[in-house]
């Protein structure tokens, strides 16, 4: 038997929580999910309550591309943000979510999240539409590597940089921390391990940079086989991931959206639930998962 109610799901029941589990329940369900969902792991998403685009303007690949000072500026801060963010645990949303891909009423994930804990909570069919934050790419050799090593050479040029600043609180979801320029200072890059080229990029899309056309076929593949699409902590405000819901709304599918605040696609909603996921998903897994 599986256990009694999560204790986090006791209280009021959320508005639309019954339409959303006769959704779920009728299987073939494609998961949208966004920074809202990693929220209970630590990592800050953009727009919510909280979010970091309050205080933090993420790099672009045009001012990445364009000078060794902003890519010098982007390791800087995003080395001493991967500490923190490399600690990062999938939380009771990411397991619900996996879970339900295991009872066969999940299809597979589209995640606009570079943590990768979709795939360490165990879901098996993700597809990382923004890349993953523990892959490193030479822009100039195509060389992938990980960034767990990358860290270490980092770290090894910059003893008296790691020492100073030590560990930073102020975590930005796409893993790097704030900085202030004269903490920058004096933060010495390291180059590519294969062809020596001042050309390492995180392996993720940074913002004015176009999603591979692979993973974006992949995506419409399966909100086209699917019978709905759920739509968990994102507000949609970008058309990364706001164009899975018009595909799916165009086709006749259902979309259900679970989001703390107002989203872009809810006026494409067929069920909308505005409550906090790690309440909603533990008792919507273990309401169709029981046996």
């Amino acid at each position: 038997m599986r256990p009694g109610p999560h204790p986090e799901t006791a209280g009021p029941v959320p508005a639309g929580t019954a339409a959303l589990r006769d959704v779920v329940a009728a299987g073939g369900v494609v998961v949208l999910s966004g920074a809202g969902l990693s929220t209970d792991s630590g990592i800050p998403d953009y727009r919510g309550p909280n979010g970091s685009l309050q205080r933090h303007t993420p790099m672009t690949y045009q001012e990445f591309t364009g000078s060794a000072a902003g890519r010098r500026r982007y390791w800087a801060r995003s080395h001493v943000g991967w500490r923190r963010f490399r600690r990062a645990r999938p939380n009771s949303g990411h397991l619900a979510v996996a879970e339900l891909e295991a009872a066969g009423l999940v299809g597979g994930t589209v995640t606009q999240n570079v943590d990768g804990l979709h795939l360490a909570a165990g879901s098996r069919r993700v597809v990382e539409l923004h890349g993953n934050l523990d892959r490193v790419v030479c822009m100039s050799c195509g060389d992938v590597s990980p960034r767990d090593e990358l860290s270490c050479r980092l770290s090894e040029a910059n003893p008296e940089f790691d020492a100073r600043l030590g560990e930073l609180t102020a975590l930005n979801p796409d893993g790097d921390a704030d900085l202030s320029d004269e903490q920058v200072a004096g933060f010495r890059m390291v180059g590519c391990p294969r062809c020596g080229a001042d050309a390492l990029k995180a392996d993720v899309v940074f913002f004015g940079e176009t999603v591979p056309r692979d993973r974006v076929e992949e995506s419409f593949a399966m909100v086209d086989a699917a019978r709905s699409v759920l739509v968990l902590g994102s507000s949609l405000t970008v058309m990364s991931g706001y164009r899975f819901v018009l595909h799916a709304a165009k086709r006749g599918i259902p979309v259900a959206i679970v989001n703390q605040g107002p989203t872009r696609g809810d006026a494409k909603a067929d069920v909308r639930v505005d409550a906090p996921l790690g309440e909603v998903l533990p008792g919507l897994a273990g309401a169709l998962t029981a046996s």
